[in-house]
């Protein structure tokens, strides 16, 4: 399975286009990915035929929300299925970076009552104890996690990766993701025992309006101050043939 990491309408139709099975259909993914759009989503469903995982995060930064965080995230997520969502990617910790039990498990309940796929996101990653926090996520129903390791990348973290699919491989489903790409994936998956990765497939395109005389609106690190990241068909075809 190679899932794509989404940011807009338009990245989903060259995930689709380059052969991509699923997407994980964000916003802002220059912040670690937001909350998209109903309308998005009803035009991803319109268009392509890959399984859809909706992003709910309202916010940059970490995992620990407030009461009007939560509640929003609540609400988006509800709408979201309604719409057709195939699943939701979510995740939730306490200030002590533990899994957030009593928010997990009422947002998996919300997601499975709409026959959805309740995916934990990398806020995974910052947990102290992977297995702890593992065994916590398969009791409450969690039907997937996203993780790179608790490292940077995923292959920095494939030992972790490898020993949690031994562990936990029958009991949960484990995605890899953060640095993965045609390079690299097969022997991930090689390695770990996984069958399943996340990949951004990036590639930039510019945008000569980014900045004015005294102004920017620039994100992107040198030498793509005047671009934002798209997914590129190509690099999703080139990740599939890899996989074939």
């Amino acid at each position: 399975m190679v899932e794509i990491c989404c940011g807009s309408y338009e990245d989903a139709l060259n995930a689709y286009r380059g052969g991509a099975e699923r997407v994980e259909l964000n916003s802002a993914l220059h912040l670690g990915g937001l909350t998209p759009t109903a309308a998005c989503l009803s035009l991803v469903l319109r268009d392509t035929k890959v399984k859809v995982i909706c992003m709910v995060r309202p916010r940059g930064a970490g995992f620990c929300y407030t009461p009007a965080e939560k509640e929003q995230m609540f609400a988006e997520a509800k709408e979201l299925l309604e719409q057709g969502s195939h699943g939701i990617a979510f995740g939730f910790l306490t200030e002590n970076a533990e899994i957030d039990v009593k928010e997990t498990e009422k947002m998996v309940k919300l997601i499975h009552q709409y026959g959805g796929e309740a995916v934990y996101h990398r806020a995974f990653d910052c947990v102290s104890n992977p297995y702890e926090a593992m065994e916590t996520l398969i009791r409450l129903g969690v039907d997937r996690v996203l993780t790179s390791g608790l490292s940077e990348k995923a292959m920095g973290g494939k030992e972790l990766i490898r020993t949690l699919q031994q562990r936990y491989g029958s009991q949960i489903e484990l995605l890899a993701g953060s640095g993965v790409n045609a390079s690299n994936a097969r022997e991930l998956m090689d390695y770990t025992g996984i069958s399943q990765v996340h990949s951004s497939c990036k590639d930039w395109q510019t945008d000569p309006t980014t900045s004015g005389e005294q102004v920017s609106y620039s994100f992107a690190p040198a030498p793509h101050e005047s671009c934002y990241d798209v997914v590129s068909q190509e690099l999703v075809a080139k990740l599939k043939e890899v996989l074939a």
